[in-house]
């Protein structure tokens, strides 16, 4: 049984895949089965490699297209027992080197190697690329694939090992790749069309991927781009859609990083960004990836055609899945969105299956697809880096990591709804939960003492009745909080807790560190339900010692260390109920 069979590839050099083309005069990547792999096919992974110029072998224009013929070329293997017309040639001295290479690298270091290079390039659709890369010439012939933009505002170093990584995606609309005229804006230089911040928590026991509307209005921050001549500084904009953040006015990647980071708190580490060509060829080089739809679907404007059940789609017909605006849903780009989600979980799932763990064929495809489908910042610009990124973020299970939609509403100012806006009271909380490394799954963690002292504290004292939110009443000063947030507070107990006996009684006589709830003893059912609200430390309960009288309301101080309406004073945030939640380990059919 050869290597490819048993899922092994620890004996495959891949200068050993290098073989002269006698049409050419160059050496190029052949992944056969004279060298123990399955043969790629020319269906899918396009035409020649050319090892002279560095570059590898280009996508078909669409998935199922048929590679022209070309001249048989003989395998490494034939050549050297003296079959075929390259037998005489000289070996190339990098493939030589790289063979080198390989043989000094013997037992524990060698498997070690090869799982190091397992999974590279990072996570989700455009991030995950794996190969067992030994082979000098190859690594570099990666590397060569790889496009940066050197951008103000990224690491420079990589990222930093039990930290948490923050990475944006952007999807563009840029029109690349054969077969892609007919997509997109013909004029863009590529605008934010799809966004989702990828964020790992410290302990990589989870991650969060929140999908960002692309026709959000927002503020874009003044920017920082480098240029030939040195750096200049694009003027921002305000109550603008998100997508302009990249490609309008020069902006680039790292203008919409910047705005990410003034719209979420979250610092973005790195960008990796991909256009319509990378659907088609990371879901060619995967092997397909499964989809489910609700029902029969006909898409004239997407050319989306696909029967009610389960599908696996590559290529052009994973490309219309995930453009498709009128098959699913209202018909939103909202809808889209979470079109969009489905399908990336689905690939998360498809390159973690030992299908295509144990296929060396199918990791020498993801690893030419996804390094060159991809543009990064230089911070993570090589494939050792990308590499140690992609170990990190391989180590958080699937069922751990979790798709949402940054909470949104219609645009009041607009008669005609096309725009949205943030739902300040919705996503608060989310920021906070994502910023505090707070998964939107149940993820087991071992508590600390001190945890569970407080923890048991906090139950002890919010053990009993508690009033209904309409019987709860309370006045709430600002004693030290941001401007506004006992307006800010007041609007969220009214319109998302649904306390509407409360009042904003401005700012409070003196300035307090810790935020507090003074309540009278017949008031303890009120204040238990204020407290879990507000996820309110029993510390901050000041109860007094004489009954209020008829109509009296309790008595919230906003303290220092308020942090926004919506967002617990201690512990872990809780997002409403309509802020909606995908686990990437579960398939959920389109409707």
């Amino acid at each position: 049984m050869d290597a490819h069979s048993r899922g092994q590839a620890d004996d495959i050099d891949p200068a050993d895949q290098w073989v002269l083309n006698p049409d050419t005069g160059n050496y190029e990547l052949r992944l056969d089965h004279s060298t123990g792999q399955s043969p790629a096919p020319r269906s899918t992974t396009g035409s020649r490699t050319d090892a002279g110029s560095g570059a590898g072998p280009e996508p078909s224009a669409t998935a199922g297209d048929t590679a022209p013929p070309r001249a048989d070329v003989p395998g490494q293997r034939s050549r050297r027992a003296g079959k075929g017309p390259g037998r005489n040639q000289p070996e190339p001295p990098a493939a030589a080197a790289g063979r080198r290479k390989r043989k000094a690298v013997k037992g524990k270091n060698k498997s070690g190697k090869k799982k190091a290079m397992l999974w590279t390039g990072g996570a989700l659709a455009f991030v995950l690329v794996a190969g067992s890369v030994g082979g000098y010439l190859y690594y570099e012939h990666l590397n060569s694939n790889i496009a940066t933009i050197d951008v103000a505002g990224a690491g420079s170093g990589g990222f930093k090992k039990g930290e948490p990584v923050n990475i944006l995606l952007i999807g563009t609309d840029k029109r690349t790749g054969a077969g892609n005229e007919g997509y997109g804006d013909a004029g863009s230089m590529g605008h934010a069309d799809t966004n989702l911040l990828f964020h790992v928590s410290k302990d990589r026991t989870n991650a969060t991927v929140l999908s960002i509307p692309r026709d959000l209005i927002t503020d874009i921050p003044d920017c920082e781009t480098k240029t030939e001549d040195g750096t200049k500084v694009i003027p921002g904009a305000t109550r603008q859609r998100f997508n302009i953040s990249l490609g309008q006015d020069d902006r680039d990647p790292g203008c919409t990083m910047r705005t990410v980071t003034e719209l979420t708190g979250l610092e973005v580490d790195h960008f990796m960004m991909a256009d319509f060509n990378a659907v088609k060829t990371l879901s060619t080089a995967v092997g397909g990836v499964e989809v489910c739809v609700d029902k029969d679907v006909d898409d004239k404007k997407s050319r989306l055609k696909l029967s009610k059940g389960t599908h696996r789609i590559s290529g052009e017909d994973a490309l219309a899945f995930v453009r498709t605006r009128h098959a699913f849903g209202n018909e939103s780009d909202l809808s889209r969105i979470q079109t969009q989600q489905q399908f990336l979980g689905s690939m998360i799932r498809e390159m973690k299956s030992g299908d295509t763990l144990t296929s060396p064929s199918k990791l020498f495809k993801l690893a030419e697809a996804a390094t060159k489908a991809l543009t990064v910042d230089t911070g993570i610009g090589s494939i050792s880096k990308l590499s140690d990124l992609a170990k990190e973020l391989s180590k958080v299970p699937a069922k751990n990591i979790t798709f949402t939609t940054l909470p949104v509403l219609d645009n009041p100012a607009e008669r005609v709804k096309v725009t949205v806006v943030l739902n300040e009271a919705e996503a608060k909380p989310l920021f906070s939960m994502m910023q505090n490394d707070v998964s939107l799954t149940e993820v087991k963690k071992k508590e600390s003492a001190k945890d569970a002292a407080a923890k048991k504290k906090q139950q002890a004292l919010l053990k009993g009745a508690k009033a209904a939110p309409a019987d709860v009443r309370v006045d709430v000063f600002n004693g030290g909080g941001p401007q506004g947030s006992a307006q800010e507070t007041l609007n969220w107990l009214q319109n998302t807790e649904g306390v509407l006996k409360s009042s904003n009684k401005g700012n409070a006589p003196a300035d307090v560190s810790k935020t507090t709830l003074e309540y009278a003893p017949n008031q303890a059912d009120q204040a238990r339900a204020l407290a879990e609200m507000l996820g309110l430390p029993a510390a901050g309960m000041k109860p007094g010692t004489e009954d209020a009288e008829g109509l009296e309301a309790m008595t919230l101080t906003l303290g220092k260390d308020f942090k926004g309406a919506g967002v617990p004073i201690t512990g872990a945030a809780k997002v409403s109920s309509n802020v909606q939640k995908v686990e990437a380990d579960k398939q959920v059919c389109a409707k």
